[in-house]
C-alpha cells in the first residue's frame, strides 16, 4: 500500500535517531553528518515555513491545472458542473502519485495535491448527494485514510479523525431529538473504544511507518473523550441542537455528571501521564484543566477577573515552586533534572543571563599583557636561559 521506498523510510528513522543522539551529546557533529551522507532519504522539508511556501505554490499549480481543464469543459455547462469536482479529485490523486514517484514526502507540493484531492472528493459528493452531510463525511474519511496509508500523510489522518467524528454525529442526528440527546455519551464511548484500539495498534507495530499517524489519532481520541461530556460543550450544543432554554434556577439533564466529568477527567489524564511518562497526555491534561476552569468561569463569575487572574497566578507559582523544590534532587523518574536527549543550550544560556542580571555580575574580560612569562623572554628568567 505504501508508495514510498521503505528502505529510505527506514533511513529517515535512523537519521532522526542520530539527530536525537547528537542533541543529547552522545555523538559528534561529524558523526551525524557522516550518517546523513551514508543514508539516502526521501525529499522532504522540515522547515515549516518553507513547507508552507511550497504548499502555497502547489495549491497555485493545482488550481492552474483545474482552471485549464475548466476552459475545455465549460461549454458543457450543467453536465460539466456535475462531474468537474470528480475530475479535479482525479487530478489531485494523480499529482500526489506523481510527486510520490519523484520521492517527495511532506515537502509541501505533495501536501497541496493530497489535501486538495480530499477536499474535491467532499465537494463532489456534496453536489451529487445534494449536501447529505453523513455521506459527505463518510467519503472524505475514506479518501483521507487512503491518502494516509499510501503516502503516510499525517494531516490526512487528522482529516480522517475529524471526518469520522462528523460522520458519527450526523448519523446520530438521523434519530432526531433522541439521537441528539445521547450524542455526548455516544461520542464518549466512541472515543474510549478508539483510544484503546489505537493504543493496541501502536503496541503491536513492528515498523514505525504508521506510528506518527496512530499517535495523532490516539491523542485526538483523548481530546474527543474530554470534550464529548464537557459541561460547556454539552450545554451549548443542547441549546443549539435541541433548542433547550436554561432558565434561572434550572440546569441541563445529568448536570451533576457533566460537572464531575469536566473536572475528574483532566485529573485522571494528569495522573496517568505522570505514571506512564506520556508527555503528550501531560500537555493535553494541562489544556483540559485550563478549559475546565474556563468552563465554570463562563457561567459562574465568583470573583472579578483581575482578582481571579492574580489568585490563579499565585497558585500556579506556588505549585511550580514547591514542585521544583521537591523534584530538583531526584535522579530518576519524575525529576526536574534536564533531559539529556531533549537538551538545549538555550536553557543554560538563559540561566546564566538570569544569574548575571540578578547579582550584577559582569562577564570576565581577558587582559592582554605586554610581556609573556616563561621561556626566559624577559628579565633573565625562564627555562630558555635567554636574557
Amino acid at each position: 500500500m505504501i508508495v514510498h521506498d521503505r528502505k529510505k523510510l527506514d533511513n529517515e528513522v535512523l537519521i532522526n535517531e542520530a539527530d536525537t543522539l547528537y542533541k543529547g551529546g552522545f555523538i559528534s557533529k561529524e558523526q551525524k553528518k557522516f550518517i546523513e551522507k551514508e543514508l539516502p532519504i526521501l525529499n522532504g522539508q522540515k522547515n515549516i515555513l518553507v513547507r508552507i511556501g511550497f504548499f502555497l505554490l502547489g495549491s497555485l499549480l493545482y488550481g492552474s491545472i483545474c482552471g485549464m481543464i475548466s476552459l475545455f469543459g465549460i461549454n458543457s455547462e450543467d453536465i460539466y458542473l456535475k462531474i468537474c469536482c470528480y475530475i479535479f479529485a482525479v487530478v489531485g490523486f494523480a499529482g500526489a502519485e506523481l510527486f510520490a514517484n519523484q520521492e517527495y514526502h511532506n515537502q509541501g507540493l505533495d501536501d497541496a495535491f493530497i489535501l486538495g484531492a480530499i477536499l474535491q472528493v467532499g465537494i463532489a459528493v456534496t453536489i451529487t448527494t445534494d449536501n447529505y452531510e453523513a455521506v459527505v463525511a463518510f467519503f472524505m474519511a475514506i479518501a483521507a485514510i487512503i491518502m494516509f496509508l499510501r503516502y503516510l500523510h499525517l494531516l490526512s489522518m487528522l482529516v480522517f479523525c475529524l471526518a469520522t467524528t462528523a460522520f458519527l454525529s450526523f448519523q446520530m442526528f438521523e434519530f432526531g431529538d433522541i439521537g441528539k440527546a445521547v450524542l455526548p455519551f455516544t461520542a464518549m464511548i466512541f472515543a474510549a473504544i478508539s483510544y484503546f484500539l489505537t493504543r493496541k495498534l501502536i503496541n503491536k507495530l513492528t515498523k514505525s511507518y504508521y506510528y506518527n499517524g496512530l499517535l495523532l489519532a490516539n491523542s485526538f481520541c483523548l481530546i474527543l473523550f474530554y470534550l464529548s461530556c464537557n459541561y460547556l460543550v454539552v450545554r451549548e450544543l443542547s441549546a443549539e441542537l435541541l433548542g433547550t432554554q436554561i432558565r434561572p434556577g434550572t440546569d441541563i439533564p445529568f448536570a451533576f455528571f457533566f460537572y464531575a466529568f469536566t473536572f475528574i477527567v483532566p485529573i485522571v489524564y494528569l495522573i496517568q501521564a505522570l505514571r506512564s511518562k506520556d508527555r503528550i497526555m501531560l500537555w493535553i491534561s494541562f489544556l483540559a484543566i485550563g478549559f475546565s476552569i474556563y468552563t465554570i468561569r463562563f457561567y459562574y463569575s465568583v470573583l472579578p477577573i483581575e482578582v481571579a487572574l492574580t489568585l490563579g497566578g499565585l497558585i500556579l507559582f506556588a505549585v511550580a515552586y514547591f514542585s521544583i523544590k521537591k523534584l530538583k534532587e531526584k535522579e530518576s523518574g519524575i525529576t526536574f533534572k534536564p533531559d539529556r536527549i531533549n537538551h538545549s543550550d538555550d536553557f543554560l544560556n538563559a540561566e546564566a543571563l538570569i544569574v548575571a542580571s540578578t547579582f550584577g555580575m559582569k562577564p570576565e574580560v581577558k587582559i592582554d599583557y605586554p610581556m609573556e612569562f616563561g621561556d626566559g623572554g624577559f628579565s633573565g628568567g625562564g627555562s630558555g636561559g635567554s636574557f
